[in-house]
């Protein structure tokens, strides 16, 4: 159970670190908003660490030993990013199988309701993701899933059998499901 900041420092060094946060605020608010926006890439979680990394600020007990600002706060920003990834990790993943796939099948495609930012973000995970497989699998999975072949003119074009055509997409679509659950 978090107890109140003012109960956590001593009173003298109060209104010190309440001057200091304040002053913090004003100057890199703009910068501490933008360094964990792209460590989370969330604005909401981004708002939420934001105002940790403050609170953690005001609970300085010795601000005098703070000689540039910008860098205490974003020392202080790393280590709750970092909790915040843990915490995330230890969470469990929740994914859609059915997203997965679909993405693996129509890599052009994006869920409805993705904004611009999010359409970019995922087709460049996409393309990372796509780099991870071995090339006889990308190259099945693209031929197949994104120019629409059947399997059999994808064996054609490859040179390889049908059921290794089969196998490689089984593959294919395994590790991009085990990728989507890393994301």
């Amino acid at each position: 159970m978090s107890m109140p900041v003012s109960s956590q420092v001593p009173a003298g060094t109060e209104q010190s670190a309440s001057r200091l946060a304040s002053g913090a605020f004003r100057a890199h608010a703009r910068d501490l908003q933008r360094f964990l926006l792209r460590r989370v890439g969330d604005r909401h979680d981004a708002d939420d660490l934001s105002q940790e990394v403050f609170a953690r600020l005001l609970r300085i007990e010795n601000v005098e030993i703070i000689r540039n600002p910008l860098a205490y706060l974003l020392g202080i920003a790393s280590h709750v990013v970092r909790e915040f990834r843990q915490r995330r990790q230890h969470q469990g993943v929740i994914f859609d199988s059915d997203m997965a796939e679909s993405l693996a099948e129509n890599l052009e495609a994006a869920p409805r309701g993705f904004g611009n930012a999010e359409q970019v973000e995922l087709q460049d995970w996409l393309a990372s993701a796509l780099k991870q497989l071995p090339p006889t699998h990308q190259a099945v999975l693209l031929l197949v899933k994104r120019d629409g072949l059947s399997y059999e003119e994808a064996a054609n074009a490859t040179g390889l059998s049908v059921h290794t055509i089969e196998k490689y997409l089984v593959e294919a679509r395994a590790r991009l499901r085990v990728l989507m659950k890393e994301l």
